[in-house]
């Protein structure tokens, strides 16, 4: 009796004792936070991990952003209305696409408003000066909260390069401290180098401010980053409304290219969702973890501005190609930034 009751103590012992060790795993959940949400822009400030999108919705609502901050990529801080229409005074309609970076203890918050057009273009209204003007623009704050103030009180970009609407701007640190800006829509892509101010481009060895880099099937949308010096360049295809959408890529050498075209690596996966696109990638720090952060069309959809924020892990093969990428519902384990 007593050898029985010894072996159901041990039985019991090791029980509870595997279930104090059991991994309690935290997943994010996709979508990341509530709410419609597009044009995500993640990046590591101050030692967390935020989250610029845009609100998606009419483009006569569209006139604010709001942040989201994270220290495990599960657990999200909402910042409500970081910078709206109130601040950038130029700004009349649709303000979207946001992408913030840091310089000199500052963020520097870019961003997209008014869809200009070109005078006597497709979309060209005499009759409506909403989108005459606009462009690209910029806003400035001491911390990633905000608050922010218009840098330059008027676009820094709002004329029509190499045929690229002025829109989707990217800013990229490059190796050597130089600050790269990539943009377009209507199916170009330029690339230029910000002056020391963030108020100007440095002109290429030809006079020109922009270089044209686009890439084929290029949309919209662009983004870059380096893994084991290499260079990839990724973008948006198709039309942003429909299931179309879909992300693209290429690989460099360096980061002025050309960016030979590897192949499509996110788009619709039913029943989950469709119309995946417009993207960017992180990086935990000091490691070779990699994400996706992106907005996905949820099925059922209910309507043209019905976009949310999802984040799903991005694997490579040895050859450094990337693996296309599963979308999830459950989204992925936190990961601590420190």
């Amino acid at each position: 009796m007593k050898k029985l009751v010894l072996i159901s103590i041990m039985i019991m012992a090791v029980t509870m004792g595997c279930q104090k060790t059991e991994k309690v795993v935290q997943l994010s959940g996709n979508p990341l936070f509530e709410g419609w949400y597009a044009d995500p822009e993640i990046c590591v400030l101050n030692n967390e991990y935020w989250i610029f999108p845009t609100f998606s919705a009419r483009y006569r609502e569209q006139m604010h952003f709001d942040a989201f901050s994270s220290i495990d990529l599960v657990n999200w801080t909402k910042h409500e209305r970081i910078l709206n229409s109130d601040i950038i005074k130029w700004a009349k309609q649709a303000m979207w696409a946001p992408a913030a970076i840091e310089k000199g203890g500052k963020t520097y918050l870019f961003f997209s408003a008014n869809d200009v057009q070109r005078k006597n273009g497709p979309m060209w209204d005499d009759n409506n000066d909403l989108n005459h003007y606009g462009g690209i623009g910029v806003a400035v704050a001491d911390q990633p909260e905000g608050p922010y103030k218009d840098y330059l009180g008027k676009p820094l970009i709002s004329d029509f390069y190499n045929d690229a609407q002025p829109i989707d701007q990217f800013v990229y640190r490059d190796v050597d401290g130089t600050y790269y800006m990539f943009y377009g829509g209507w199916g170009h892509c330029n690339m230029g180098r910000l002056n020391n101010n963030f108020d100007g481009f440095i002109p290429w060895e030809d006079g020109s401010l922009f270089k044209e880099i686009t890439p084929p099937g290029y949309v919209e949308g662009p983004v870059l980053f380096v893994r084991n010096h290499k260079y990839y360049f990724m973008w948006s295809e198709g039309g942003w409304g429909n299931d179309t959408y879909k992300v693209a890529y290429g690989i460099a050498d360096n980061i002025q290219g050309p960016f030979k075209k590897q192949g499509v690596i996110l788009e619709s996966q039913r029943p989950i969702a469709t119309g995946a696109g417009h993207n960017s990638v992180l990086n935990k720090p000091g490691s070779d973890d990699w994400y996706m952060v992106y907005h996905r069309r949820p099925i059922p959809n209910k309507g043209r501005d019905h976009r949310v924020t999802c984040i799903d892990r991005l694997f490579f093969n040895e050859d450094g190609t990337i693996k296309p990428v599963v979308m999830t519902v459950e989204g992925v384990e936190s990961n601590w930034i420190k």
